[in-house]
């Protein structure tokens, strides 16, 4: 059995870094962009409510909260939920997703209450499904007291007689609304988090970490920040990383040329090799038929003797002028066979050379790709990145200046694989950027905002050019929750 992932994480500030991340206006180097269109929206926003941000803006305007909300004061807790790879692979496989999904929406609403749930999202594009949801963390009820109360007034009155009685005051409402961010991730509920979130997917065949493990949890941003620095002496200048990406590939097509070369002159040498095999066999055969033709004469030549003289004479000289031609062809043969024989020694010599070349040269490739991945960790990732411009739409000198972080002019049509359809671009600028907070992630920015709202926006034009209202996508469109 696997175990469950399930990680509460305390926000202290701005959610618009990691609402971008979560619906992919940012696109770090783990995402696959052509997976993209499989992630799910799995808890529907109110009206007038677009992103992730704005939900959870929304419930805190909306709960009923008497008292300010501080500056340092938490709104939300992070949720990721996940499990092993390998398992969340083997549910996937049996079609249980889904399943996973609503149990996970079902397990969210129970614990933390369906209103503090504003936003969940099903990841596909990523080497493991998993899930970021967002709790708004509203509770209810009396303040968790961290210290004892004190003695009650009555009990300090008696013992000091003479001492005024303190003042009064109205207790505040117990079930009254308040943002509390304590009272859900106490120490306590956490374990009981991780003790009930096993019990509900042990049908999956998760189950609980070990209790007390010392192994930590690293956020998303402290993940991507011990990337870069790992990587920071070969980001220094992305024009000089592609230059020797370039001369890279470059090497790699010769390599490529050199070896269908190779293969080329080996295939050849293999049929002069089997024409001479088959030459060899005639001559062979040819051979074997002269020294029977060679016997049969001897043969007659000795019938010939109890024979007359005439045809004695006669047989000899005929037979005498047969056996010679005949031993001077074998001489032939034998001959022909031998230089045959070398040739095909030759043709092997030769074969066996090409062939050892070969895989020194595929060797030598495959040491020269291993080292574009080591050293420029961020090449394979340029390079799926143009990929991705032509089949949108760019040609390969504009897909080939965008990864070089060169800004691009582009009037034409664009395909969205979301929403597979085209649109049109008049005179739009397009340019790759390095994403918030200097992060080892791309994106592709239209006119200033992301490649994947710009398509957002075309769609939401298109629609509304056919008279569908925005309040009308959901019954139209594919459906965002899944846990209803």
């Amino acid at each position: 059995m696997g175990y469950v992932v399930f990680h509460l994480d305390k926000s202290p500030g701005n959610e618009s870094a990691m609402t971008d991340h979560i619906e992919r206006k940012v696109i770090h180097p783990n995402v696959d962009p052509e997976r993209i269109h499989l992630n799910k929206e799995l808890v529907e926003f109110p009206d007038g409510v677009q992103d992730r941000t704005e939900a959870i803006q929304h419930r805190l305007d909306t709960a009923g909260l008497k008292r300010q909300i501080g500056k340092n004061q938490v709104k939300v807790i992070r949720v990721m939920i996940s499990g092993s790879p390998e398992d969340m692979k083997r549910i996937e496989s049996e079609g249980k997703l889904d399943d996973w999904c609503r149990d996970n929406m079902d397990y969210l609403k129970k614990t933390f209450g369906k209103e503090n749930l504003v936003a969940a999202t099903l990841h596909m594009d990523e080497t493991t499904p998993h899930i970021h949801a967002s709790i708004v963390p509203i509770v209810t009820g009396e303040r968790r007291q961290k210290k004892p109360r004190k003695k009650p007034q009555e009990d300090d009155l008696a013992q000091n007689p003479n001492k005024k009685p303190k003042r009064t005051y109205k207790k505040k409402d117990p079930n009254r609304v308040r943002l509390c961010v304590d009272d859900v991730m106490v120490r306590d509920k956490l374990i009981e988090y991780q003790d009930t979130y096993a019990e509900a997917m042990a049908k999956y065949g998760l189950e609980r970490g070990i209790k007390g493990s010392e192994a930590r949890h690293i956020t998303l941003t402290q993940h991507y920040r011990n990337q870069t620095i790992e990587s920071n002496n070969l980001q220094i200048n992305i024009e000089q990383l592609l230059q020797v990406e370039k001369a890279k590939r470059q090497r790699i097509e010769e390599l490529k040329s050199q070896e269908q070369d190779a293969k080329q002159k080996s295939v050849q040498a293999e049929e002069q090799k089997q024409q001479k095999e088959s030459e060899l066999k005639k001559t062979e055969e040819s051979l074997n038929q002269v020294k029977g033709q060679l016997k049969a004469e001897e043969f007659k030549s000795k019938a010939a003797d109890v024979g007359s003289n005439i045809i004695e004479s006669i047989s000899s000289l005929v037979g005498t002028s047969k056996m010679k031609k005949q031993q001077q062809e074998i001489v032939n043969l034998k001959h022909e066979k031998h230089e045959l024989q070398h040739d095909i020694d030759g043709l092997s010599q030769t074969i066996n050379r090409e062939r050892s070349e070969r895989q020194q040269e595929t060797m030598q490739l495959r040491a020269e790709i291993r080292k574009i991945h080591d050293w420029l960790p961020d090449t394979p990732m340029l390079i799926k990145w143009g990929e991705h411009c032509q089949k949108i739409g760019f040609s390969n000198s504009q897909a080939r200046d965008l990864i070089n972080m060169k800004p691009v002019r582009f009037s034409g049509e664009l395909y969205s694989h979301e929403h597979s359809q085209r649109f049109k671009a008049n005179d739009v600028e397009v340019r790759f950027d390095r994403g918030i907070e200097k992060s080892s992630g791309f994106r592709l920015l239209i006119n200033g905002i992301s490649l994947t709202q710009w398509f957002k926006q075309k769609y939401d034009e298109f629609r509304e050019a056919l008279g569908i209202k925005p309040k009308q996508k959901l019954e139209m469109g594919k459906s965002k929750g899944l846990g209803r």
